[in-house]
């Protein structure tokens, strides 16, 4: 749905690593999660205010299912980047790519469905949202 992925910067440090300075599986998805919430607010969606907001406009987003391939390791000290890109908006959830990279080296590449949540129960997509994320 859009022309390019948004990307986003992230320098590998120590705390990231196992024990050989090889980047600790989980990271990742640390990594990833930073990248979705950079492409949200690239499109001007603060998940902080939109949970603040009172109970008529307040919703979140939850991982529903990842498909994570890890391609190859990272390790201390290396800059990444996290791309992150739509590929399908449903009525309650989104589907995203994720790759991270060094330079032009694919690392993992993932696919991630994040359903749209109020309370913990799934929820439409509100329309602003829908609106911004086609756009």
């Amino acid at each position: 749905m859009t022309p390019s992925p948004h990307t986003f910067p992230i320098r590998v440090y120590y705390e990231d690593t196992d024990f050989s300075g090889v980047v600790y599986h989980a990271s990742y998805l640390r990594f990833m999660e930073r990248g979705r919430t950079e492409w949200l607010r690239s499109k001007g969606v603060d998940q902080g205010a939109v949970l603040a907001s009172d109970a008529a406009e307040r919703f979140g987003f939850a991982v529903r299912a990842m498909n994570v391939d890890f391609l190859k390791p990272a390790r201390m000290d290396d800059l990444l980047t996290i791309e992150t890109e739509i590929l399908d908006l449903a009525g309650a959830s989104l589907e995203l790519a994720q790759r991270i990279k060094r330079g032009d080296e694919l690392l993992i590449e993932a696919n991630v469905r994040i359903a749209c949540v109020v309370d913990g129960r799934p929820c439409r997509l509100p329309a602003f949202l829908r609106a911004t994320l086609a756009a």
